[in-house]
Formats: structure tokens, sequence, C-alpha cells
């Protein structure tokens, strides 16, 4: 049996600043640090991190006021910041650079009196965050039959902003259909799926003819790496939404000849380690890493932990 790994996969450059930004606040002040849902969707990061003394609430009702609190990587509606604002606490901002920009696109498009249709998945936090920027006039757009049958107070003032974490093929199915719909629609200059979500799916693209089983590596609350399985389902590939090596089910590799490995943009690398060792135990002969473009970007951090 043959592994392929894929490349890049792993930490993007958002999920290794969000954790960066707790991992220095506990250095400089200490615990506790509190955290405003998930920091990323990713349990094995989560819990290391509350091992370090970040807490994790859902409410903001759950800091005792005066507090430090971290917005997660996800971002967060306008209310949120206000009422943290009203109770005082010392707020880091975490928010990926990615979403800050859906965030501003979403503000600029309700001041120019737009509706805006929001292409994405209406339970998912980043989503409630771009909506709480203009809730009066966006619309969440799941797939194409939504597309198919959203109606807008006039179709030549529409404009679309997508999910960060969408299936690029999916997304595009979406917003192809809207076009039809809407042919003056307005859209991003550049398009809001992040680097990190589109280099991952390209990867498991670039295995999908070598491969009999992909294995992707990622939690079960985890947006892209839920949508890495379904890209490599909608490819004909048999294809497992794992956490971490104990995970794997021996049955699974049954007659198969090559299996690819790849993991999501909050999954440590070490719980790719783990899948690898466990694969080699289970009779993995040889690893090769498909290449794949280098990730050089960095986000620098809030201009609090600058100084």
């Amino acid at each position: 049996m043959k592994v392929y790994l894929a490349r890049p996969r792993g930490f993007c450059a958002g999920v290794e600043r969000a954790i960066e930004i707790i991992e220095q606040l506990l250095a400089r002040h200490g615990p506790p640090v509190y955290v405003r849902h998930e920091i990323v969707h990713n349990s094995v990061v989560v819990e290391d991190l509350a091992g370090k003394g970040a807490i994790f609430v859902d409410e903001l009702g759950e800091v005792p006021a005066g507090s430090r609190l971290v917005f997660s990587a996800h971002g967060v509606p306008p209310s949120v910041v206000e009422e943290a604002g009203q109770r005082t606490l010392s707020v880091v901002d975490a928010t990926c650079p990615l979403v800050t920009k859906v965030h501003i696109g979403a503000r600029a498009y309700a001041r120019q009196g737009f509706t805006i249709l929001l292409v994405g998945h209406r339970d998912h936090v980043e989503v409630e965050g771009v909506v709480g920027e203009a809730e009066d006039c966006t619309i969440v757009v799941e797939n194409t039959s939504e597309a198919a049958t959203v109606q807008v107070p006039d179709p030549d003032r529409v404009a679309v902003l997508t999910q960060t974490t969408l299936s690029v093929d999916e997304a595009d199915e979406i917003i192809d259909v809207l076009r039809k719909r809407f042919p003056r629609i307005v859209t991003q200059e550049n398009e809001d799926i992040c680097y990190a979500t589109q280099n991952r799916q390209d990867a498991v693209k670039r295995m999908g003819e070598n491969i009999d089983l992909l294995l992707v590596i990622g939690d079960p609350t985890s947006s892209n790496s839920n949508r890495l399985r379904e890209l490599g389902e909608r490819r004909g590939i048999a294809s497992r939404l794992i956490l971490g090596a104990d995970e794997i089910d021996p049955s699974w590799l049954a007659g198969v000849d090559s299996v690819g490995v790849t993991s999501g943009a909050s999954t440590p690398e070490i719980s790719v380690e783990g899948v690898i060792e466990r694969l080699c135990e289970l009779g993995a002969e040889s690893i090769e890493e498909i290449e794949g473009p280098s990730e050089d970007l960095v986000f620098s951090l809030p201009e609090e932990l600058r100084r």
C-alpha cells in the first residue's frame, strides 16, 4: 500500500495567527484568557489551548467584567463587539484578515443600497458574523436550488459575497446560477474563498487519479475539512473525515493499494503524523508527498501584541 500526502495541508496563516494571539496573551499576562467560541474548528487545538489556560465560552455573559477576551478566527457580528465594550472587556480580535475582508465588503454594499446574497452555510459562525454587518439586506444562499428561487427587492442592485471556507466548485456553481438570474450582479474584485481553502482542494484534485481512498484529517465541525471530503466523494473516491489516527477503521483498507492523506486548515501537523504512523502499522510501505504551491503568507499580529 502506498500513501500520497497532500501539500499544502494543515494550518493556514489565519489559523496560525489566531493560535499565536492566544499563546502570546497567556505568556504575557497568564491565564485565564477567554475566547468567544472555539478559536478554530479543531478540538485537538482547542484542548491544547484549554490546557494552557484558555477558557472557551459561547456567550459574553460567561466572561467576568474586565477580563481579557479573544474573538475567534471566524469573526463576530457588530453586536458582539458592542456588548464586549459595554462589559469593559479587554478585547483582542483574532478574526482572520480574509474574513474581515468579507465583513468590509458587506458594510460597503449595504451603504450603497445593494441586496447582499451571501453564499455559505447559514448556521456557520463565520456567516453569522457577516450577516450581522447588514442583517436587513443580507440573504444567505446555501445551494443552487436556493440560488434559483431567491427573491430580491431590486434585481439590478444585487451583490454577492461568499463564506471563505466553501468548496470552490460548489460556490462557482451557485454564483453561475445567480449571474444568470441577475446579470448586473456585483462581485468582489478578488474571490472571497481563501487561498488556503482553494490550495487544499486543488491538492486533493492532483491526488485524485492516484488514490483509492482519501483520508481527510479534520474536526467534524470544520467547514473546509468537510468540503475536502465532499470533493473526494464527488470525484468518485471513497473519502473519510477523521480527527486522528484512532478513528481509522482497518476495514477501510481492504483491497486498497493507495491512500491519499490531507488535512484541513485548522488541523495541526501532529495529527497528520499520527495518521501516517498508523497507516504504516497497517501496511503502508511508502510515503510520497505530492508537491503543490508553497504558502509563505504571514498575517501580522494585532497592534497591541506587536508592542
